[in-house]
């Protein structure tokens, strides 16, 4: 077991073997500002911890201590490692420079809280390849966890980024597509065919699935668009120029998906019109595709149809799987086609059986929280932190995403919670015991964990490059159930989506239900003014919803009563000052920071934003106690101010690795 603070030698790699004069030379640390007398910092094996976080086989015991001090760190963040993320090493043949530095800033307010200070660490490693096997390490095992792009599996094959800029173009809706200029489309078919014929060297090789994204975009652009979003001049002269050699080069599938009626492309070509697929399941999922390239839309039985023989994909390559190049033609012709309630409802549904039914929580009420699950690149992402403060009286949180997820590739919840050293990797009932605990009150479950058939689906996203209709229902779920009262609460930037969102809900049956178009599509409401230059459409802070009261109200279709609203929150209506929202550019450390600093009962943006979110959202959900807004508002200080959330939070980072 590797304790160099008992073997005389602190400079060490994970296995045991003392560094070489020159790593150990590559390694400074500067610590500027500590109040605690210290003339230099104790190593130990806490670099390493950090340094080699995903090491795990060989640093069981470097993991325990790396948890305790992540915990010591948020009680009282002293001078050490844990402040420090680490560095990522990429190959090459000469010396990389990096230089990292962490700031933390805290407040205090009463003896119980840390006395203000600013904490500067500075590491500054200069290694090259040659040096990485003495750390004992692979250079896959060596990430940056502070910053959201580092969580991207590198399994994942990256995309063609010629071709990606491309579909970010020509992939989306009837009014929002831009037609590529002739310049553009000649490179991305010369791409293409350059790549089919294996002749690409200084590119990325364009995958299946973005070949099928890209020509499904264009062939329900030429059959079903307005006449503005149809091909354009240049791309039609490109398109000729090409499809002679394109026809040689690719595969039946993609022809097929280029041309199905063999009238797009002229010639009159006979493999679109007989292409069938290669086995049952391709079958089913051709028969689909070809109403889906006709603009055309999908009953709920035929879309769950699809999506249950064509998933989970065989990522390992050891079983053959249906088409890449079909399976993102029609996630993304869906999409531009603009789902319907029963195609949406389809995709919502098709997998809640997948680990058998749900666990019931024993709780009196349960919100389940629909963040998009591919984070945020900007601002500040309240979500994790304000389910800890509804925790604290009684209003149980369900969270739930994925560590990484295309195509922003953002700060996540669950970036947060494993950088702050929780478990991630909880199953269902080990969710529901979470919720349970009455010192813990809320959960995170990963779609890794819950629904493995979505999960496998997160490396074609990417190369899709656009939203596919899972994006919105995936935000629609119900990982684990109450036996009190349930509630949904999603996100959404796009105007059109918020009618559908609130339809799934109500499938659902959950007793209320909230939509919010805050900043980034994400669903926390901020305390900034609306800007005189805002964009046209609903307005940040927009939210629409409904919930069940035992009052006078509408019945509905499905015969249940319900009581609907809509609205724009404007936080100086309820006494918030307004501010602009912090940011956290893509950075974990500086998300957790600035909650963490905010359930020390920092005042500031921060603060004031979990507090809106938490009152606001108690409010509108109906919830016992916040009919008031004023007293709901209240009640969410209250959990701040006297250190309950910030400590639930922390029994939730603890007691998330005792589970079993």
């Amino acid at each position: 077991m590797f304790r160099p603070e008992s073997s005389g030698c602190i400079n060490r790699t994970p296995n045991g073997n003392c560094l070489s004069r020159k790593v150990q030379s590559c390694i400074k640390i500067f610590c500027i500002g500590t109040t605690n007398g210290d003339q230099q910092p104790k190593l130990k094996s806490n670099f390493f911890s950090h340094f080699c976080c995903h090491n795990r086989t060989k640093n069981n015991y470097l993991e325990a201590e790396q948890r305790e001090r992540k915990m010591n760190t948020l009680l009282n963040p002293e001078p050490s490692f844990s402040l420090i993320p680490s560095i990522r090493i990429t190959k090459t043949h000469y010396l990389t420079h990096r230089r990292l530095q962490a700031s933390r800033q805290f407040s205090s307010t009463d003896g119980n809280r840390l006395i203000g200070r600013r904490i500067r660490l500075t590491v500054k490693a200069d290694l090259d390849s040659a040096l990485i096997d003495q750390l004992g390490l692979k250079e896959s095992d060596i990430i940056n966890p502070a910053i959201s792009s580092s969580y991207r599996s590198s399994k994942l094959p990256k995309p063609n980024q010629t071709l990606l800029e491309a579909q970010a173009k020509v992939c989306t809706g009837p009014t929002q597509t831009r037609p590529l200029r002739e310049d553009e489309a000649f490179k991305v078919l010369d791409t293409i065919l350059r790549s089919a014929k294996g002749d690409l060297k200084d590119e990325e090789e364009v995958s299946k699935a973005q070949i099928g994204a890209f020509f499904s975009a264009m062939t329900i652009r030429a059959n079903a668009f307005p006449e503005a979003t149809q091909w354009s001049e240049g791309e039609r002269r490109a398109m000729n120029t090409f499809w002679p050699l394109l026809m040689r080069a690719l595969p039946p599938d993609v022809i097929f998906i280029a041309d199905p009626e063999g009238s797009i492309m002229g010639g009159g070509g006979s493999i679109g019109p007989h292409y069938s697929g290669n086995d049952p399941r391709e079958m089913r999922l051709v028969g689909a595709l070809r109403e889906v390239l006709a603009g055309g839309h999908l009953g709920y039985e035929e879309v769950q149809g699809v999506l249950r023989d064509v998933l989970p994909l065989q990522v390992d390559n050891k079983a053959p799987g249906v088409s890449e190049s079909l399976l993102s033609a029609f996630l993304i012709g869906q999409r531009m086609n603009r789902e319907t309630d029963r195609e949406l409802k389809a995709y919502c549904l098709a997998f809640d059986d997948e680990l058998g039914p749900p666990p019931v929580a024993d709780v009196k009420s349960l919100t389940h929280y629909g963040e998009p699950y591919d984070g945020n690149t900007r601002f500040f992402r309240s979500t994790l932190f304000v389910a800890a403060v509804r925790s604290c009286y009684g209003e149980s949180c369900l969270l739930h995403g994925a560590e990484w997820m295309p195509p922003k590739g953002g700060v996540t919840e669950e970036q947060m919670l494993k950088f702050m050293g929780a478990s991630t990797n909880l199953s269902v009932l080990q969710a529901k015991e979470l919720l349970e605990d009455e010192e813990i009150g809320f959960a995170y479950v990963s779609l890794r964990e819950a629904r493995p058939s979505l999960y496998s689906l997160i490396g074609l996203r990417e190369h899709i490059k656009k939203r596919p209709p899972v994006a919105t229902s995936e935000k629609v779920q119900q990982f684990v159930r109450a036996q009190g009262r349930e509630a949904i609460v999603a996100g959404f930037y796009h105007e059109g989506y918020e009618e559908p969102l609130l339809m799934l809900m109500k499938r659902r049956g959950v007793h209320s239900g909230l939509v919010v178009k805050g900043e980034e599509g994400a669903l926390s409401m901020t305390t900034r003014l609306r800007s005189v230059n805002a964009s046209k459409g609903l307005p940040v802070n927009y939210c629409s919803g409904f919930r069940s009261l035992n009052v006078e109200s509408t019945f509905e279709g499905d015969g249940v009563s319900r009581q609907s609203f809509n609205l724009e929150v404007n936080a100086s209506n309820y006494g918030f000052e307004p501010t602009n929202t912090p940011r956290a550019d893509r950075s974990v450390s500086k998300n957790i920071e600035l909650g963490l600093a905010a359930l020390r009962g920092e005042k500031g943006p921060t603060y004031d934003r979990i507090v809106l979110n938490a009152g606001m959202v108690d409010h509108l959900l109906g919830c016992d106690g916040a009919e008031d807004v004023s007293v709901a508002m209240d009640r969410a200080r209250e959990a701040i101010d006297s250190g309950k959330a910030l400590k639930r939070l922390l029994n939730y980072i603890k007691i998330s690795h005792k589970l079993k």
